[in-house]
């Protein structure tokens, strides 16, 4: 499989502050790839500069051999690399399927350069039957049919996560990245999110994403990147992470969440 995406070299300094040091990997096309480490070990800032929010200070990130560098994140999009992010942006007073309307009319806006307005108050025709019907088929597929109709802001956090991924769905996307998706979420809900996750995968698109979650990282990635103090200190499947000395002595040295992280890490991954 070639490299979908690949992290040459990446550094960020705020001032006198390394966030990221010499970071570099890659992602193959049809992986799902984690990317773990302790609080505070750059994972967010990393996902920030693969997707243009964040400019890094030194290296190259470079989707399907593209540099994003001075890409702006819209057109990273265009490019077929989407994200979700850790906090929900739903529109809480209108409802699911308008939530993921309103992302479809924005991205046909963007892509034929009309205001947003116009797009959203067009006139209803055969464009507007297929963006309905491509609503409702997100919505089938992110589990969320039968809440279509109520408003976004009545959701449970995990189920507005959800409407979160329908519109980076939305948007055609070849890789997903996946900001701490099962936050907020129960053990079931957890298990949904990973079929979900491997549906996706199924349909041709390649997964990265950061999880704090380590039952759920080991049951659904192929491979897993962990970062300390914004360097990459072990890669490979969960069976070597999860006995890695460097991987289990990161998460030790930092307080009781990590020590409860890392003794999840050395579980045996359930099936």
């Amino acid at each position: 499989m070639s490299a979908i995406l690949s992290v040459e070299q990446v550094g960020v300094r705020f001032g006198g502050l390394v966030a990221i040091a010499d970071l570099h990997f890659d992602v193959r096309e049809g992986e799902i790839v984690s990317l773990i480490g302790p609080n505070g070990a750059g994972k967010t800032t990393a996902f920030n500069v693969m997707t243009g929010f964040l400019k890094p200070s030194q290296g190259e990130v470079r989707f399907r051999g593209t540099g994003l560098t001075d890409l702006q994140p819209h057109e990273i999009t265009r490019l077929g690399l989407a994200r979700t992010f850790q906090r929900t942006s739903v529109f809480p007073d209108d409802t699911v399927f308008d939530n993921v309307m309103i992302g479809l009319h924005r991205q046909g806006a963007q892509s034929r350069r009309a205001p947003l307005l116009d797009a959203l108050i067009g006139r209803a025709g055969a464009s507007e039957r297929r963006l309905r019907a491509r609503a409702e088929a997100l919505l089938d597929w992110v589990g969320l049919s039968e809440r279509a109709g109520e408003k976004a802001g009545a959701l449970a956090y995990g189920e507005q996560r959800l409407v979160g991924v329908a519109l980076a769905l939305a948007t055609e996307p070849a890789m997903l990245l996946l900001d701490e998706p099962v936050s907020g979420m129960n053990a079931s809900e957890t298990q949904v999110f990973v079929s979900l996750i491997r549906q996706i995968r199924e349909r041709g698109i390649t997964v990265l994403l950061v999880e704090h979650d380590m039952p759920m990282v080991m049951e659904v990635s192929d491979r897993i990147l962990v970062l300390n103090y914004g360097r990459l200190i072990a890669e490979g499947p969960p069976d070597r992470i999860r006995s890695d000395p460097a991987v289990i002595e990161a998460y030790l040295g930092q307080g009781k969440a990590a020590r409860q992280a890392a003794a999840e890490v050395q579980e045996p991954a359930h099936a």
